[in-house]
């Protein structure tokens, strides 16, 4: 399943993470719990357990929904979990360390280190913006942040989701109309922190940073932008985010 913020189980935890911020946690709790009720995939299962997880008090209990978490990784193992495996097995080994189990507990941790490795997502890529380019431009990094103008980027961003890099183009400065490219990293790059693991488990939005710069191979037309409504809703969200920027 490609990561939608339309879908109703990110939608409910996309309120149940608006209820932690707002200190709410017995709400929240209970609109995770929702998600993992109404759940039917093995992503939306795997998303559901994980914030499940984090609002156990008992750690018996906790390790029980890090364990249903870590199954349904599992039986999706593609890019849009992969990430999650080094948290979710650092978790499980806290929680045997607190059990006094110090065999599972180093097993997990081990664990945790054999997962910590760059990103095998093959593509294709995109970057949304409202610049008008042309097949061959280079986009670099040290430009302006869209949500902190004030701040240089250290990075470029990017995404394997076209609807994602809409979404971007939409968020964008400028008055261009919304235009997604196709690019090609020209070096390494690396799951975007502030995303990855921060917001969701894994990287379900399959996005990625890197130092060096992104080639434009083409320009793509096939995708769905969001709705007036949608968008004026994400300026708002960004516009109240207290949250810093890893940069």
């Amino acid at each position: 399943m490609e990561f939608s913020s339309s879908n109703n189980i990110v939608k409910l935890c996309l309120q149940g993470m608006e209820m932690e911020e707002k200190g709410k946690p017995e709400e929240a709790s209970k609109l995770f719990h929702q998600g993992w009720d109404e759940a039917t995939s093995n992503f939306e299962k795997f998303l559901a357990a994980h914030y499940v997880a984090r609002h156990q008090k008992d750690v018996s209990d906790k390790l029980s929904w890090l364990e249903k978490t870590l199954q349904f990784a599992l039986k999706i193992n593609d890019d849009t979990v992969k990430s999650a495996f080094p948290a979710l097995h650092s978790n499980i080994a806290k929680c045997y360390e607190d059990l006094n189990d110090p065999d599972n507990a180093r097993k997990n941790y081990d664990l945790a280190k054999s997962f910590r490795e760059k990103p095998s997502d093959k593509g294709p890529f995109y970057h949304g913006t409202k610049a008008d380019l042309q097949v061959g431009d280079l986009l670099t990094a040290r430009g302006n942040s869209n949500y902190k103008p004030e701040l240089k980027m250290n990075h470029i961003y990017f995404t394997a989701l076209v609807n994602a890099a809409g979404l971007a183009a939409a968020l964008a400065k400028g008055n261009g109309r919304e235009r997604v490219y196709i690019v090609e990293p020209t070096g390494s790059f690396e799951n975007d922190p502030n995303v990855t693991d921060k917001k969701f488990p894994g990287n379900p939005t399959r996005s990625y940073r890197s130092e060096s710069s992104l080639k434009i191979v083409g320009e793509a037309t096939d995708w769905v932008g969001q709705t007036t409504e949608d968008i004026q809703k994400w300026k708002a969200k960004l516009a109240n985010n207290k949250g810093e920027i890893i940069n």
